[in-house]
């Protein structure tokens, strides 16, 4: 191994821990009410949509499959309404052709939301202008939502009902906690609901 990669090695995961510890520290709270809230959607029948750019669009598809497979293997459960608002090409080039790419999530949000569904926008920085007229929309349609954010949670901190924060700047070290918390929403309605 080349040296100066173990301290790279060394300093990230050493920067996960501590960010992890930080959560348990600052997020339990939040993270129970949205497990609460998507508990509520679902069996009031209502769905889970997810949106985000970049990581953040394979964490909010990662998070969606979850949802809809299953989380564990021994759980042979019936399948959630989810849905992630970044896999479907067309719709997304189309809106971003016709409306600009800020309206590619609001958009299918307009579509398909319903009031009693909970969306969840993730965004590291918060000031995502896509997500954030997510959340415009996702109001106006009359769904809840969840923000899973970076550091103060940017413009999307005032926007949702229920922000989550992670206590980081690094963009990866945000990612890796908004998938551990997706787990951990997935394994509590998992265990609770089934």
């Amino acid at each position: 191994m080349k040296k100066e990669w173990q301290a790279l090695i060394e300093n990230s995961i050493r920067a996960n821990i501590e960010l992890k510890h930080k959560l348990l520290e600052e997020s339990i709270d939040a993270i129970s009410k949205a497990a609460q809230q998507l508990k509520i959607t679902i069996r009031k029948r209502g769905k889970i949509l997810i949106c985000g750019n970049g990581g953040s669009a394979a964490d909010a598809q990662h998070i969606a499959a979850e949802l809809v497979v299953r989380l564990k293997t021994t759980s042979n459960r019936p399948a959630i309404a989810a849905q992630s608002l970044t896999v479907d090409p067309s719709i997304l080039t189309a809106s971003a052709n016709d409306y600009g790419f800020d309206f590619v999530f609001s958009r299918q949000i307009e579509a398909l939301g319903n009031h009693g569904d909970t969306l969840i926008a993730i965004s590291t920085s918060g000031n995502s202008a896509n997500v954030v007229e997510a959340a415009n929309m996702a109001h106006e349609k009359g769904l809840y939502v969840i923000g899973l954010l970076g550091a103060d949670g940017g413009r999307l901190a005032m926007l949702v009902d229920l922000p989550i924060f992670v206590p980081a700047q690094d963009t990866a070290r945000i990612q890796e906690a908004h998938i551990l918390i997706g787990h951990i929403l997935c394994d509590i309605l998992e265990s609770e609901l089934f």
